[in-house]
């Protein structure tokens, strides 16, 4: 259903009642019966209609206002990406209103309710880690409310998103290490839930696979959070209670990377002589570190800039959301440091 079919007219004529009574059962008045406060809502809920934020926003004209919904503000990767989305933004004359989840899915739908009620003309999204089901999202899409998503592309049919190569870049780095000489390759993943994590763990695989190698299950090891303490207990652990070691890994984040650093060289292992370590997202830190840390690059700014282009291109209905069919994919680029070259 688009916006603007369901109206409180709607729902007082469905029910038999009068539209004052239906607006003043929606805000909880308490001259209205709990009966008749639980049937308006039903039918609200089942006629999409929500009231005030996305139809007033659809209905006047356009705020120059987008939102932007990110996991974390401090991740290098998030900021290079805002980078880019305001820099299309402004050129364009928008306004950007930014907000982080914390990787919370109730942070993340109370955003979504305060964004709208500032009544933004459309969205940019990366979900959080918690985010399994997508309603909140696919009801505002049912709506014609334009959104776009980056870098994690949602179980959602027709939902437009810009991300980049994941399985590449998982594939380039563990094809790396293994020309380099190193034979027992860890892999250190991402949430098994987001098909980033997903797609970098399939690349892991092929290249194994592809280069005559085993594939050890017992070696990928799933970093939920991604932090540097969870990965130094889980490559320590790997280290200290199995019979084959790993002599290199490949982490789905760069965090994960510096955590099996900390426990090679916690274990006395020399970094890259003994232990090849190649992170993903090139940090600004990766450079600093002693060894230099090898990471897949991401595109951050262009990310942004490609996202909210097409959805500055989607409000001013330049494109039909519906035309496009597949994500926009960007390359990766395999930065190559001392972590991982054997002299």
């Amino acid at each position: 259903m688009k916006i603007g079919q369901a109206t409180i007219k709607d729902i007082a004529k469905e029910l038999g009642v009068s539209s004052s009574t239906v607006s003043r059962a929606l805000k909880d008045y308490p001259g209205i019966s709990e009966e008749t406060k639980r049937k308006v809502k039903e039918v609200a809920e089942r006629l999409n209609y929500r009231p005030n934020a996305v139809a007033l926003s659809l209905r006047k004209s356009r705020s120059f206002t987008i939102g932007v919904i990110i996991p974390e503000v401090v991740h290098f990767f998030f900021s290079t990406v805002i980078s880019g989305i305001e820099e299309v933004a402004q050129a364009r004359g928008y306004n950007v209103i930014l907000t982080q989840t914390n990787e919370s899915m109730s942070r993340e739908k109370s955003s979504i309710e305060a964004m709208l009620s500032n009544q933004i003309d459309g969205f940019l999204v990366c979900f959080t880690k918690q985010t399994a089901d997508f309603d909140h999202f696919s009801k505002l899409l049912d709506y014609g409310f334009p959104m776009v998503f980056f870098d994690r592309i949602p179980k959602i049919d027709g939902a437009v998103s810009v991300a980049v190569d994941d399985y590449k870049g998982g594939y380039e780095a563990v094809s790396h290490l293994i020309e380099q000489g190193y034979e027992n390759i860890a892999h250190l993943s991402g949430p098994k839930s987001l098909k980033i994590s997903q797609n970098r763990e399939r690349g892991y695989r092929d290249a194994l696979y592809n280069h005559g190698m085993q594939v050890n299950e017992d070696f990928i090891r799933e970093c939920p959070t991604g932090t540097t303490e969870e990965a130094y207990a889980v490559a320590m652990d790997l280290f200290e209670n199995f019979d084959s070691k790993p002599d290199a890994f490949f982490a789905s984040n760069d965090m994960a990377a510096v955590g099996a650093m900390h426990a090679a060289k916690k274990l006395g292992l020399k970094v890259p002589e003994e232990i090849g370590l190649v992170g993903f997202s090139n940090w600004q830190f990766c450079s600093m570190l002693d060894p230099s840390l090898s990471s897949v690059a991401q595109p951050g700014f262009k990310i942004g800039s490609e996202a909210t282009s097409l959805l500055l291109d989607i409000i001013e209905k330049k494109i039909d959301p519906d035309s496009v069919k597949d994500p926009l994919i960007l390359n990766t680029e395999l930065l190559v440091r001392n972590s991982s070259v054997r002299q």
